[in-house]
């Protein structure tokens, strides 16, 4: 009986996964996992719900996931060996790391004679795919969308039928490292039964809820887009031509862009993607780390911002409206790195994923693929006003201003009585840095 491993990475499903499929029509399959030292870097929040999602996985495969901790290098080839396997199928990892690493893999099993086979992606379109005509890429949004949606994607296909699972060593299940975090529910079945609630009538006020962070207007589908628990091509194949679902295709589009600039510029996980950009003076010492501390600990004194802190730290998610104010807030009135905010998000986020969280932060912060210039600076009282406009987000996450009035809960500073008990000072002065956030724009633009 021909054996083959199938190596699960960001593809934790077994419906429309086209490796497992490939491989289950070769004969047996090891079923593999491989916890790589790499993961130390994701935060607790992300650990865990993988951790739970892998244990949902494993109970699909009829328990017979092997999960093993190493060096995927070795560890791959070592297992391959191990039954026998001449052939490891796995989706295409379209990241830095990711390719690095299966680069590495393909060498050391082509030693063995074993020959490691991708198979599609995490996306629906493959980076790299979408080009102008004259194989140029698209460096905004826009037009990359528009040829992407005329790319299409191929239906997706149900889960094999009666795979026959080889079983092997397992080293066990991944440790849960403590984390306060409200996770959600993980694995295949979880994915799919949120899905249909969204595509349900959750979709229908899409287009109107999905910025307003006190309502459940998003669909809460990016942890399992992240580790591939369901692929894109599942959730476009349902969608119709109603506005909402548009404007939810345009945001797995920019999900897919972000990926392709991350694949042909790899070094802009960390550095910006505009070089003049590079030289934005940004403020790195003693008291900034301070007004750092403050920003992720929610103790800014603007509600908006610090609720959308909290709510990060107690759920490992944020609002995505919410994301936009408080990275502003950092960057442009704190006048701080953006990579300090992103590795924060990462370190916090259950849906962190790097191509979209970098570029998410670029985009805000000016220095990515957005055609606007950097002026862009949100206002965090106004940015309340308007998508929180009767404080039920500030007041969930920032319960000392339940009590404020309607008319000061998004500036309490300014209420007639002076700051209300147990409400914060602003850190800084919007009005003031702003201007100051101008001024070193014109620094390194000439304008």
């Amino acid at each position: 009986m021909t054996v083959s491993v199938c190596w699960f990475r960001r593809d934790l499903r077994l419906a429309d996964n086209r490796a497992l499929t490939m491989a289950a029509s070769e004969g047996e399959v090891l079923a593999l996992f491989v916890a790589d030292p790499a993961f130390a870097r994701a935060g607790p929040p992300r650990r865990v719900f993988l951790a739970r999602t892998l244990d949902r996985l494993g109970a699909s495969t009829d328990h017979a996931l092997v999960v093993r901790r190493g060096d995927p290098v070795e560890v791959v080839r070592r297992t391959a060996e191990e039954v026998g396997a001449r052939v490891v199928f796995a989706a295409t990892d379209f990241g830095p790391y990711g390719r690095r690493r299966d680069e590495a893999v393909a060498r050391r099993l082509a030693e063995a004679g074993i020959e490691l086979r991708l198979v599609d992606s995490p996306y629906a379109v493959d980076p790299g795919r979408v080009t102008k005509e004259d194989g140029t890429p698209y460096a905004v949004f826009t037009p990359f969308s528009r040829v992407w949606e005329r790319t299409g994607c191929e239906a997706p296909i149900p889960a094999p039928a009666a795979v026959r699972w080889r079983r092997a060593a397992s080293d066990g299940p991944l440790p849960e490292p403590l984390d306060p975090a409200e996770l959600p529910a993980p694995g295949e079945a979880a994915a799919h039964d949120l899905a249909d609630r969204f595509l349900g009538a959750g979709i229908e006020r899409y287009a109107e809820d999905r910025n307003t962070p006190a309502t459940h207007g998003t669909s809460g589908l990016s942890p399992y887009l992240r580790w591939g628990v369901i692929h894109p091509r599942q959730l476009l194949a349902r969608l119709g031509p109603s506005r909402s679902e548009a404007v939810f295709r345009s945001e797995l589009a920019w999900r897919e862009f972000y990926a392709d600039v991350l694949w042909r510029r790899p070094e802009t996980a960390w550095a910006s993607l505009q070089p003049k950009m590079r030289r934005m003076p940004v403020d790195e010492d003693a008291a900034a780390r301070a007004r750092f501390a403050s920003w992720t600990a929610g103790t800014t004194g603007y509600p908006i911002v610090d609720a959308g802190m909290r709510q990060l730290a107690a759920t490992g998610w944020m609002h995505n409206r919410v994301r936009m104010i408080v990275a502003s807030f950092l960057v442009k009135d704190l006048h701080l790195p953006w990579q300090w905010g992103a590795r924060h998000f990462l370190q916090r986020l259950v849906d962190g994923d790097l191509a979209s969280n970098s570029h998410g932060w670029q985009w805000t912060a000016g220095t990515g693929t957005d055609a606007a210039p950097y002026f862009r600076i949100f206002n965090p009282v106004s940015q309340a006003q308007k998508f929180d406009p009767e404080g039920q987000y500030v007041r969930r996450w920032v319960p000392e201003l339940r009590m404020v009035g309607d008319a000061d809960v998004f500036a309490p500073w300014r209420a007639k009585g002076g700051l209300p008990l147990g409400a914060l000072e602003p850190m800084v002065d919007h009005a003031v840095e702003r201007t100051e956030a101008l001024r070193r724009y014109a620094q390194v633009s000439g304008q």
